[in-house]
């Protein structure tokens, strides 16, 4: 389970409940939302799916304490082409 709470305009502290629990800093610029989201939905919303994607690919125990999240993409290429069909 992914439990997001905004910090600040472009920061979030992130809780993934698994068999342990973790949490992280994520940072979102205004710039980034804008491109992945069209500001279709929240922030929030974003750092949500972008976890729901990264749990696809690792384990909660393997994501970066802390981050940008434009950082997924130089892991996961395939990042920006799948996050919008997420939030779709």
């Amino acid at each position: 389970m992914v439990t997001v709470e905004k910090i600040n305009d472009t920061t979030f502290k992130v809780t993934v409940k698994d068999r342990t629990v973790t949490t992280h800093k994520v940072t979102v610029t205004p710039s980034y939302y804008e491109k992945l989201t069209n500001n279709k939905i929240s922030p929030e919303k974003l750092v949500e799916k972008s976890f729901d994607f990264l749990l696809e690919q690792e384990s909660n125990t393997s994501i970066l304490s802390s981050f940008d999240l434009p950082v997924i993409g130089r892991y996961f290429p395939d990042y920006e082409s799948k996050i919008p069909k997420m939030l779709a």
